[in-house]
């Protein structure tokens, strides 16, 4: 399981670096340095091995972005701006070259494979949930400067943070998701703490 394993990471950086219909099995089996008998023994077919990779992406997403950050037990405020920080500290690592994951692959595949529309579907969803549980936390505190239900301005915001990393992407600079990050703070009547 270990090699299963160090496939899907090795299968993912590329998928993540160069999109899923450019990353060849070939370039998968070069990467990982294995041959096509050992790739076959785990996985049927690359779109097995790209539902393990979204699979395994959404694990590491759901610890860092939900289980770090939007379900703890931190004021409504701070799960935001812990949030927030966390998009921007993940793309700066990255040199702001990349994009993320789950809409890079939402504008590549959604219109072409629904099996992977669904995977990645989960992701915003998910997202979504977790930050209408908080954005409702929040509103049982304080008015906010935007009347708008829960759920809407939830899926706004991930909305607006994936924008601002396409923006960030193409640009190949940080700034538009910070900019993304601080109008969300605005929009929220949150103010930018040091987390």
């Amino acid at each position: 399981m270990n090699k299963k394993n160090d496939i899907i990471k090795i299968a993912a950086e590329l998928i993540h670096t160069n999109g899923y219909n450019v990353t060849s099995v070939n370039d998968i089996m070069q990467a990982a340095q294995i041959g096509k008998g050992q790739f076959y023994y785990y996985f049927s077919s690359k779109q097995e091995l790209g539902i393990d990779v979204i699979k395994y992406c959404f694990e590491q997403w759901q610890n860092r972005v939900i289980k770090d950050n939007l379900a703890t037990n931190a004021s409504p405020e701070d799960k935001i701006n812990k949030m927030l920080v966390c998009a921007i500290d993940i793309h700066q690592k990255r040199s702001s070259k990349c994009g993320c994951f789950f809409g890079n692959l939402a504008i590549e595949l959604s219109e072409h494979n629904e099996v992977f529309r669904k995977e990645i579907y989960r992701m915003f969803a998910t997202w979504t949930e977790y930050l209408t549980i908080v954005i409702d936390e929040l509103k049982k505190n304080t008015t906010l400067p935007v009347s708008m239900p829960s759920d809407i301005l939830a899926q706004s915001i991930v909305a607006m943070l994936e924008g601002g990393i396409l923006l960030m992407k193409n640009k190949q600079d940080i700034t538009p998701l910070i900019n993304t990050a601080s109008m969300i703070r605005k929009i929220l009547g949150i103010k930018e703490r040091d987390i």
